[in-house]
Parts: C-alpha cells; structure tokens; sequence
C-alpha cells in the first residue's frame, strides 16, 4: 500500500465515521492514529457525549468485531478473559473466550473495576494474549481497547495507577458539541440512530496493511531531536515530579508517522509532534507538590514545555527523505 492510498481509506474512514459522530473530526482522526499505532485510547469525559458510538462507529466502518465490558468493583479477571468450563458430553474442558477476545473492545468505566480486574485488561492490551488455565490464546489483529472513565465521579472507583496509565497510547476528550452540531444530532436521530444505517468502507486486512506502511514513513533526525527535547523537558521542570517514560517518545514517534500520513506525505513534520504532544503525553507525567500548589494540570505542564521547546525550522521540502 502507497502513501496516497492511506490517505484516500483514511477519508474515507473520517467521513464515514462522522455521520454518528458529529463535529469531532479532529477527534476521529485521533482515534484512527492511535489504531493505526497498534495503540490503545483512553477517554476521560462525562457521560452522554458519544463515547460507545465512536467504538461502535469504529467497528462498523471497518468490519470488525466489537464488545462492550461494562466494569463493575464485583467482576472477575475471568469476566474479561475467559474462563475453561468442562464439558460432561466430551469429558474435556473448555475454553469459553471472554469480551476481549474481540478486535474493538470498549472498557467501559474502567475506573470502577479493583486493580486485580484492571491488570488483567491491560496485560492482555500490553501483551496481545491472554492466558487460562496455562493455555495461551492470541488476540485478533487489529485490536483496539477503547477506556473510559468519569472525571467527575471518584466515589466507589479505583484509579488507574501511573504505571498502568503509561500503557495507553493517548488520551483524548470528546467534549460537549457546539449549539450547531448538537441541533444537527436532533435533526439525525428524529426517526432511528445514524449507527443503524453506517456501512462498512474498509476492513482489517487494509487495516493490517495500513499499519505496517506507516512504519516506512521517514523521520528526519531534526524532528528526533525534536521529540526527545520535549520528553526530556517533562523530566527536568519544578513542576514534574516524574516525566516521560521512553514509551512516551515512542509513542509520539509513532503517532506523527501515522498523522503524515493519513494527511498523504511520506515524512513528518515539527507541527505533526506537537500538535499530538499533549493527547500522547499529559497523562504520562506526574506533577510535583509544586505544580499541585500552583493548581497546574498535566496538559499545562506540557503546553508551557511546547512553548519552551524550539521548533526545527527550514524549508518544509527539507524534511522528505
């Protein structure tokens, strides 16, 4: 697969998505990077703004299979991975796959689940298996894990630990829609749910190859540069008791190939690593009692870093390969 022709799914992706989800485009696209990257989404928002639908959406476009594990402080790591059931007909056990065994899976309010049932999540998201009873099962490919949870409810959660935070690619927010936007999701769903009615445009296998020929998109060494200057920023402010880990310049490495293209160029640019650098960052800091005192949140933190940080300039030609 060409540049160009990831470009052209990509759009065609976007645009099929954002007849469920109305006025995110910028949102979508992330979301398709982050699938793209072989990565996993985190979305912290309030409820009622379209986080299943985009799951859904995402699955539909693309033909794949979708689970939804609504987590609950009582469920099982078995819930999530399977469970081996013997059968008296056949006097064997067996295997019974759990919701993750899905290629979109939506983890539903992940905070509200004990951090026994949260690492079982994410070992399987980390290592792309899952393991009962000493037999190894392989996740299908393409796999996405969709998280949620609530910014504004803690009462009865269990909040995911910086460690584990650090194994999702990015963390966006979906955000309440404009005045137009929400008149126009009234005037779509008058009669039934533009979900009913969203077709397939792709599939896994273009998927698939979508993923590996963003490998091949070119990273000049100035943009390397870039990208480790503002890791290494996030581990020397006042503000930062713990910076990036180095999964963090990864990911951003990553992301702005994907971001390049899906725009149809075959090299990154400056502009693609800090227009991704809070979503890929922020939630991979932890802030000292100095930037606790000063009521600093973690996307400040890395605004003021992008701030500090000097672009690569030149011409824009300059970056191909």
């Amino acid at each position: 697969m060409e540049i160009r022709e990831i470009k052209t799914v990509s759009e065609q992706i976007l645009n099929n998505i954002e007849k469920v989800i109305v006025g995110k485009r910028q949102t979508i696209q992330l979301a398709l990077i982050s699938l793209l990257c072989q990565g996993h989404l985190l979305i912290e928002d309030v409820p009622g703004v379209g986080k299943t639908m985009l799951a859904r959406s995402i699955a539909k476009s693309l033909g794949l299979n979708f689970r939804r594990i609504q987590f609950t402080p009582d469920m099982l790591p078995s819930d999530i991975t399977g469970v081996s059931i013997y059968n008296q007909v056949k006097r064997e056990f067996e295997f019974r796959p759990g919701p993750i065994l899905s290629q979109i899976v939506l983890a539903d309010e992940i905070n509200r689940a004990t951090p026994k049932t949260q690492a079982a999540l994410l070992e399987a998201m980390e290592e792309k298996q899952v393991t009962v009873d000493g037999t190894t099962h392989v996740l299908p490919s393409p796999f996405l894990v969709l998280a949620t949870q609530n910014p504004i409810e803690y009462e009865g959660t269990f909040p995911l630990p910086e460690a584990q935070l650090d194994r999702f690619f990015m963390r966006i927010q979906l955000g309440y829609p404009t005045f137009e936007d929400e008149m126009k999701i009234l005037d779509d769903q008058k009669y039934r749910h533009p979900i009913m009615d969203l077709e397939q445009v792709a599939d896994g296998g273009v998927v698939t190859e979508m993923q590996e020929t963003i490998k091949q998109v070119f990273v000049a060494n100035p943009v390397k540069r870039y990208i480790l200057g503002l890791i290494r920023q996030t581990r020397e402010q006042n503000e930062v008791y713990l910076g990036s880990s180095p999964r963090g310049s990864l990911a951003l490495y990553r992301a702005g190939q994907a971001k390049a293209a899906i725009e149809g160029r075959n090299y990154v640019l400056p502009d693609d690593i800090k227009a991704l650098a809070i979503v890929i960052l922020s939630h991979r800091i932890i802030l000292s009692p100095t930037g606790r005192l000063h009521d600093l949140s973690q996307t400040d933190v890395i605004q003021t870093i992008l701030e500090r940080v000097a672009v690569p300039g030149g011409d824009p030609l300059g970056w191909q390969p």
